[in-house]
């Protein structure tokens, strides 16, 4: 593969094209554990339209403009009022708007089947490590515009602190929609802060503001495998079906700490309902197959980590377009060897569970123990056992028609990465496929490539240039 450097052609900055009516935002204690993440970077890849780029350029930013009417806190700053509450500040101070060309890439270049990711798309973003805490100087938004030989790449980076998942793509989808000509937009978020988040807790900061929290240095490998409907409906057959899952078998299963027989867990289970997932059931085959290849003790706590969309989990719900952070994250715990000598209906069942019992009081239970001891999200895998879900395969990252045509792929920059953290996406054809990015040691991943009871619901992207 060509070098990976780009050429940036020009930079700017893009204001709202009317001032903002909002004026503050005060953080809620879902949004100020982020300020210690980096920013998030997510983008989609086309292939080239039929235009000129200049066009397609100015489309871009005069949309932009227009977007950030609806959005506009992505067009403010980070401000620390003097009781040391944190506050987005919708002061139209604008987000980048960087123009860049890589024009040695093709897209069939940088999309190998069944290899690693390249390392080009890290460079297709701004603000790279960037942690939040720095949107108190820095833009809270950057759009980035890369042109390669035959497609363009749109990046995105957004203050994890100002947004999660569901608000990022809800911002990304009325960008396309309104530079796909649309003269109202779908659907408007909602700028409320009297929600179970909203609290008077202060979060402090040492001087110079939060450190990341993982190393961000280590040597690591990052794969896309890609699920089709018809392997994530294998899984969630077995996962449901097999007669040892979580009702029949004696063994114990050690959830968030607390032991209980498998046997009482299964009958919970059944009682709440609901069967296990698609998705719960590719989640336990991962989480089964990466402890594994990494041939830990068995007597090793591993931890399978999943956020949580909390927006409907309340009562009553939060508003569906609620713009902020409105997550948390759900640990599933269980040692080593009961994970791999029980069947995937077990481990599954032990995601389910924590899932399904998340609901509102366990959610402002959450709030109330943050309130108590404010403290930052601390990422990464301290103990070499973890894995840390993100992202969803709910999210409409594919429904982003900018004016022609549906993305080609869905990629992320180098935030938040370290061994063990996985982001689903959907699969580009849709119908209940997924894909997953996952990031894990040179020698993990190698042993995640070689375990057969992963591989065998692996299939390849299918990357082909009849894209249409």
């Amino acid at each position: 593969m060509p070098s990976s450097s780009i050429i940036v052609v020009s930079k700017c900055t893009i204001v709202p094209e009317h001032n903002a009516t909002i004026k503050s935002l005060k953080l809620s204690v879902s949004d100020l554990p982020m300020l210690s993440c980096q920013y998030i970077q997510k983008g989609v890849l086309f292939t080239s339209p039929s235009y000129s780029i200049n066009d397609l350029i100015n489309s871009l930013k005069q949309s932009l403009a227009v977007a950030l009417v609806h959005f506009p806190a992505l067009a403010g700053r980070l401000s620390t009022d003097d009781d040391d509450h944190v506050h987005i500040l919708c002061n139209d101070a604008g987000v980048d708007f960087i123009q860049a060309k890589a024009k040695h890439f093709s897209v069939a270049a940088i999309l190998p089947p069944d290899h690693d990711v390249p390392d080009c798309f890290k460079e297709f973003f701004a603000f790279d490590r960037t942690l939040s805490y720095s949107g108190h100087s820095k833009p809270l938004m950057a759009v980035q515009v890369t042109e390669l030989a035959d497609g363009i790449f749109i990046g995105c980076t957004v203050n994890h602190a100002v947004t999660d998942g569901t608000s990022f793509w809800h911002f990304f989808n009325t960008f396309a929609e309104i530079c796909n000509g649309a003269k109202k937009i779908s659907k408007t978020p909602d700028f409320s802060r009297d929600t179970v988040f909203n609290s008077p807790a202060v979060l402090r900061f040492p001087a110079g503001g939060p450190k990341i929290t993982f190393a961000g240095d280590e040597p690591l490998r990052e794969r896309i495998f890609h699920f089709s409907r018809e392997a994530i409906q294998s899984l969630k057959l077995r996962a449901n079906s097999r007669s040892g899952s979580m009702v029949r078998t004696a063994a114990k299963a050690t959830l968030n700490g607390i032991s209980e027989s498998a046997e009482i867990l299964g009958k919970q289970l059944n009682d709440r309902t609901a069967e296990i997932s698609s998705f719960q059931s590719l989640c336990a085959q991962l989480w089964r197959s990466v402890t594994r290849a990494r041939r830990l003790e068995g007597t090793k706590t591993t931890t399978f980590r999943m956020a949580v969309n909390c927006r409907h989990r309340v009562s009553p719900p939060m508003e569906s377009h609620y713009f902020g952070n409105a997550i948390q994250s759900i640990p599933t715990y269980s040692p080593a060897s009961e994970l791999l000598t029980n069947d995937l209906g077990w481990c599954a069942g032990l995601l389910h569970r924590n899932v399904v019992s998340h609901d509102d009081a366990t959610v402002r239970r959450g709030v109330g123990d943050w309130e108590r001891e404010p403290r930052l999200f601390p990422l990464g895998n301290f103990d070499g056992a973890s894995i840390t879900m993100g992202s969803s395969p709910r999210f409409p990252m594919y429904n982003n028609d900018f004016g022609w045509g549906k993305p080609v792929a869905v990629r992320s920059g180098r935030a938040n990465k370290f061994d063990g953290k996985i982001s689903a996406f959907p699969g580009r054809e849709g119908n209940g496929s997924v894909d997953l990015e996952v990031v894990l040691e040179p020698e993990t991943m190698a042993g995640l490539e070689t375990d057969e009871e992963f591989m065998q619901y692996v299939s390849s992207a299918g990357f082909s240039l009849n894209f249409q």
